[in-house]
């Protein structure tokens, strides 16, 4: 893999940096996307960040084979320590677990002082991500639901505003887990993640039921994300 072949999951991720971005990418991983980003548009600069020697030598490689030394800064250090407070304008974390992005923008929040947009691309639990953003003030203003080598992705892009405006409050935590842009789309790639979504829910629902412990709780948590989805789905 290489910038000319980057995934279609990251080339919708640089879709969503305006041009002339000053960025960090957080976990760069070989720098793929703060290269991609700077080849397609010379005014943009990068700092690329990664917590392990080995892929932060391999991100400088990456950056002095396309002679972009003096665009893009590749830093060791954990999450968004590797910048400073008001240093860059937009954020980008993709390829991890919803969870631990959403660490990383914790921990990092004394950081985003100046950015205007933060771009997440969860493999997992994206539900953490557009919670985060709601409580912390910043708007959901896009989503994509994607399938790339079999596996489903979504990206979230969320910039400083009104963080109730993209949701309903009666189905704000239905809205939460399933997205508020991609429940409307509800394409084909949405119908099929929560379709096998459905199927799992209704097994593990039998399950429980069948358990001896007393587990009402939970039960009547699956039963409500089996309406929501039966919901949506149909």
């Amino acid at each position: 893999m290489n910038v000319n072949q980057l995934s279609e999951r990251l080339r919708k991720v640089a879709d969503y940096l305006p041009r002339g971005a000053y960025f960090a990418d957080i976990g760069s991983d070989h720098a793929y996307l703060p290269c991609y980003v700077c080849l397609h548009d010379g005014d943009a600069k990068a700092v690329a960040g990664e917590v392990n020697q080995g892929p932060y030598e391999s991100a400088w490689n990456e950056v002095r084979s396309h002679g972009l030394e003096n665009r893009i800064d590749v830093r060791l250090g954990d999450g968004l320590q590797v910048v400073e407070p008001g240093e860059i304008q937009q954020v980008v974390v993709a390829g991890m677990g919803g969870p631990l992005i959403r660490d990383i923008l914790n921990n990092g929040e004394d950081k985003l002082s100046r950015v205007n947009r933060i771009v997440v691309q969860p493999n997992i639990d994206a539900r953490s991500l557009r919670r985060w953003f709601y409580e912390r003030g910043f708007q959901l203003v896009a989503e994509e639901i994607l399938e790339e080598n079999g596996h489903i992705y979504e990206i979230l892009v969320a910039e400083k505003g009104d963080a109730h405006a993209p949701y309903s409050e009666v189905e704000l935590e239905k809205e939460l887990w399933l997205g508020p842009f991609l429940m409307r789309q509800k394409n084909e790639v949405f119908q099929k993640k929560w379709e096998e979504e459905l199927n799992k829910k209704q097994k593990i629902l039998e399950q429980i039921k069948q358990s001896t412990k007393d587990q009402q709780e939970k039960i009547k948590e699956f039963e409500q994300e089996i309406q929501w989805l039966e919901e949506v789905l149909n």
